[in-house]
């Protein structure tokens, strides 16, 4: 009975001791080998983005000495999410987790996560300083659930060697579904296997087609009024895209590269291709690979339709509610931080991702890249004059990375021979079938 006494006794004070070392969410702060407080935070940058992002913790780790990031690159943003979906919610998760855009839903209703917007309140932080138009995007009935991180917006490229040659305006790029049609026709060589326009095939293009055209993707209000019920591809929108491209792929001048970002920014860099549509991140990379002045413009729109503007791109940060509340409050002194003008100048001109902070577009760095690279500006510019609503805010669903492989599949149908309203009808049907079956199962009871 001693024994059994002492060691009872010793297991009250190992969890009197615990208490001590633990939060409310019964998990115990990471700290890092110096002894500070860890923030973990998986990403899903590689190349010279990836480096950016190291380079930012490591900075950020220098300016203080209370906490310390440790960026982790964990694959693509499906590769990385399948990750987190392994210990979420959980002390094995990370405190802080980059998730791309079309993600938030699924984030949202995960269980795994705080809002931001818990911290800002908390902080009384000011947000009166982020792009309106970026933090629409995130906010959900007035509420910010994540931070927004690298964000980018879909803009035309345009080969200017090729319109002199073309007899076309170098400096008058394409405003309409029309234009683009009739510039193509005369920036194609079918001798040379020369295409006058591209699209990626990529839902992602098809969903900022209709935002410009101020036409929703989903119902009750892209799905924020309410839950989503079904999709809205069969609008005249929707059935005007597939038809434009359709008429341009009948004409010989429409490009077919695939799903690969890589291969179609390939082929507008070796003149190929003359105009096409990208992200605003692919800027960089395609003027620097390119050996012919590259032109950017605002996305088209169908004739006489009035451009309403773009959803938002890239990726945000997301913090997790399992960790220790020390961790929270280091990955929120982190988010701080990134939000800086200096630091969002720094990661728009080295990545070509648009600046969440409007003070950004002052500093030195930026200021200098604008001057060397006025193609950046055409993305700022569309982005500002954006209108915000139901359109632009983008929809909200769980099952989009699912919707956008099926909107890739109905392009390639279209292509293969699929008359424009089957092609519509089809992927509407497919669609309805995909938001039914997830909100059998996922819809709030």
């Amino acid at each position: 009975m001693k024994k059994a006494g002492v060691v009872m006794l010793l297991l009250a004070v190992l969890s009197l001791s615990a208490i001590g070392c633990t939060n409310s969410s019964g998990s115990e702060a990471r700290t890092s080998d110096d002894g500070r407080i860890k923030v973990t935070f998986w990403h899903a940058m590689s190349g010279n983005a990836g480096e950016l992002i190291a380079k930012m913790a490591d900075d950020y780790n220098a300016s203080q000495d209370k906490y310390f990031v440790d960026a982790i690159f964990q694959g693509s943003y499906e590769e990385s999410l399948t990750k987190l979906k392994a210990v979420g919610g959980t002390s094995e998760a990370p405190t802080l987790m980059q998730v791309q855009e079309i993600g938030t839903k699924y984030m949202v209703n995960s269980g795994y996560i705080q809002p931001v917007q818990d911290l800002i309140d908390q902080d009384k932080f000011d947000l009166s300083q982020w792009e309106e138009n970026i933090l629409s995007y995130y906010q959900i009935d007035g509420k910010l659930y994540s931070l927004p991180f690298n964000t980018s917006n879909a803009i035309l490229i345009y080969n200017k060697d090729k319109f002199k040659a073309a007899g076309l305006d170098p400096e008058a790029p394409p405003k309409t579904f029309g234009e683009v049609r009739e510039m193509a026709k005369k920036l194609t060589d079918n001798a040379k296997n020369e295409k006058g326009f591209a699209l990626l095939i990529y839902g992602w293009f098809i969903e900022q087609l209709l935002a410009n055209q101020g036409a929703d993707f989903v119902d009750n209000g892209n799905g924020r009024d309410s839950l989503a019920t079904k999709s809205l591809l069969n609008s005249p929108a929707s059935l005007g895209i597939f038809q434009w491209l359709d008429d341009m792929n009948k004409d010989g001048t429409l490009g077919n590269y695939g799903r690969q970002w890589d291969d179609i920014r390939a082929a507008f860099s070796a003149g190929k291709v003359a105009m096409y549509m990208d992200s605003t991140a692919g800027i960089a990379g395609v003027m620097q690979a390119s050996p012919f002045e590259v032109g950017t413009g605002f996305l088209p729109t169908p004739d006489g339709k009035e451009a309403n503007g773009v959803i938002v791109g890239g990726a945000s940060l997301w913090l997790m509610n399992s960790v220790a509340e020390e961790e929270k409050e280091a990955a929120w002194d982190f988010m701080k931080y990134v939000t800086t003008p200096a630091v969002q100048a720094e990661w728009a001109a080295g990545t070509g991702y648009f600046p969440i902070t409007k003070a950004a577009h002052e500093e030195p760095v930026l200021k200098e890249k604008y001057e060397q690279a006025p193609q950046f500006l055409t993305t700022v510019k569309q982005l500002q004059n954006t209108k915000i609503g139901s359109a632009t805010r983008g929809a909200l669903i769980s099952v989009f990375p699912e919707t956008r492989n099926e909107v890739a599949t109905a392009i390639e149908k279209l292509y293969q021979g699929d008359a424009p309203q089957k092609a519509v009808d089809d992927l509407t049907a497919k669609i309805d079938k995909l938001i039914e079956e997830d909100n059998k199962v996922n819809a709030p009871k």
